[in-house]
């Protein structure tokens, strides 16, 4: 591999979702601005959304504060109330700006004939306060985004690029952030990016797990980059699982909305009958963690391969109107919604915790920012609640543009960055390694680091993961990146992560249960790691 030439630019981006995108359209008609992506622009969790985004358009019958006390409520006393109210306060305005950018969400009528937005109900909300274009949102605004961006002059797009690690001044007393190392997949080559300031948008690590909702580059790269470079972390524990992610051998990693249940879909066992209920008296619409919980239940008392969710007892045009996307999906494996109940099991699906920001998005670290799943800023506490996540990334992307363009006249650009050294390292022999590698971390982070867990589970997790670490690294000094590497590398920290926060946390609460410390204790905090 030999470097080309130093990327200059006032912002670097790392990763294309909602976060990303948002953010690099906010900055652009004042600054360059500079977005790395792992894969093609679009391929990333925004994409898979389908729900929607929640935000207080019925001010007649729904509020900020009943918003934000759902929200607390289903973050299990974790949340930061400032937060909160600073994410529901300001969520209005971030969907007009989607609404501005183009993003297409559903109309209806009401009584007197007037258009307005259509606004559904997912579980932990008392209203219907969600926005969404049918079932698939984060689709709608992936593609509007993509659009928007790949016509703006100041905004230049890096595909197929993979963030290896951030670059700090180490000549300066504060030691900000100046750039990052990226691996170009197409060329088979390293090169930096210089900047005045670096972005985190990189979404969350549910790749760690052996089944998962998310797309393949959710691997936790933000989150371990940032680890490395010396930011704290916080809440790694509470990783949400999706009650209901498609059990089907031809469409895995198919994820069956929230919104279903919210427009009267019902769980049921093997045999047809409902049993949320045995659970919690919101039965459907409890929050993801006390639905996850009673299925994994299910499963394992009755030994069950899935359960099943059912709304074929709504009209047939109700159905498809409503769910298109997922009617479609389920039909071409030869599954009739309208008819028969989807086969569900619960499937890692978003990282709560993450990279510890102030609500600007500002990291420990000077000049760097984490927004999106990446980030914790306090907002889903021990558990998220449904369409707050792609809210969070819309609204943190225009605080931290904000703040990024009051400090941009005074910031001087860095200094070039060394070029990468591969010159003690050659071409790997052995990439059964990694595959193997792989394969044994996201088993044992399902088998002992899941839905359910102990203290001996996770100390079996610690040990292993250890272990791979020094393997990984020791594979790392000596070979040539690639995109499997890196993306190992990242998610074996990160499962490190996770696993010492787990083991920090004596009590079960939100998304973290564990065997040994069934109760919640009288003064939750959250679990913080510093380097």
């Amino acid at each position: 591999m030999k470097q080309i030439n130093n990327h200059e630019t006032d912002v670097v981006v790392i990763g294309s979702g909602a976060a990303g995108l948002s953010l690099a359209l906010s900055l652009a008609e004042h600054c360059s601005v500079t977005v790395i992506s792992k894969g093609s622009l679009k391929e990333g969790s925004t994409l898979y959304a389908q729900g929607g985004i929640a935000a207080v358009f019925d001010k007649k019958n729904d509020s900020i504060e009943s918003h934000v006390e759902d929200t607390l409520a289903a973050g299990g006393g974790l949340c930061d109330r400032d937060a909160v109210h600073y994410t529901a306060s300001n969520a209005k305005a971030c969907l007009k700006w989607l609404i501005e950018q183009g993003v297409p969400f559903d109309m209806e009528f009401d009584s007197k004939g007037k258009e307005r937005y259509h606004l559904t109900r997912e579980g932990g909300h008392s209203h219907r306060r969600i926005l969404h274009a049918a079932d698939a949102t984060g689709k709608a605004v992936q593609t509007t985004l993509v659009s928007q961006v790949q016509s703006h002059n100041n905004i230049k797009l890096l595909e197929n690029y993979n963030a290896i690690d951030l670059v700090k001044d180490t000549e300066c007393d504060m030691q900000p952030v100046k750039g990052v190392y990226v691996y170009n997949r197409l060329a088979d080559k390293v090169e930096t990016i210089s900047a005045k300031f670096v972005a985190l948008a990189t979404g969350g690590a549910s790749k760690v797990y052996l089944y998962t909702s998310n797309p393949d580059v959710s691997s936790g790269d933000g989150i371990a980059m940032a680890w490395r470079a010396g930011c704290r972390v916080a809440n790694m524990e509470f990783n949400q699982f999706h009650p209901t992610s498609l059990y089907h051998p031809e469409l895995q990693n198919f994820l069956i909305t929230e919104a279903m249940r919210g427009e009267g879909a019902h769980l049921k066992r093997p045999d047809g009958t409902r049993f949320m209920s045995d659970f919690d008296k919101r039965e459907e619409l409890a929050p993801r963690d006390i639905v996850a919980r009673a299925i994994d239940f299910e499963m394992k008392r009755l030994g069950a391969n899935c359960v099943y969710l059912d709304i074929s007892h709504k009209e047939k045009d109700f159905i498809i109107e409503h769910f298109p996307t997922i009617y479609a999906k389920c039909l071409s494996v030869g599954l009739d919604i309208t008819k028969e109940p989807i086969p569900v099991v619960p499937a890692a699906h978003y990282t709560c915790g993450g990279v510890m920001t102030d609500f600007n998005g500002q990291t420990d670290l000077q000049n760097l920012y984490a927004i999106g799943e990446v980030a914790y800023t306090g907002l889903h506490g021990a558990n998220r609640m449904a369409s707050n996540s792609l809210l969070e990334c819309i609204v943190f992307a225009h605080a931290a543009a904000k703040d990024i363009l009051s400090k941009l006249e005074k910031s001087q650009a860095p200094d070039a960055i060394n070029q990468w050294d591969e010159s003690q390292v050659g071409n790997s022999d052995e990439e059964v390694v990694i595959t193997h590698n792989w394969h044994e971390l996201r088993l044992f982070m399902w088998d002992y680091v899941g839905i359910v867990r102990s203290t001996k589970r996770l100390e079996r997790a610690l040990r292993r993961v250890e272990l791979l670490q020094q393997e990984i690294q020791e594979y790392y000094a000596n070979f040539r990146v690639s995109n499997n590497l890196l993306e190992l590398r990242n998610l074996v920290q990160v499962a490190e992560l996770i696993i010492r926060s787990a083991l920090e946390r004596k009590e079960s609460r939100g998304l973290h249960y564990t065997l040994d410390y069934p109760e919640q204790s009288d003064n939750p905090t959250p679990t913080v790691l510093k380097p």
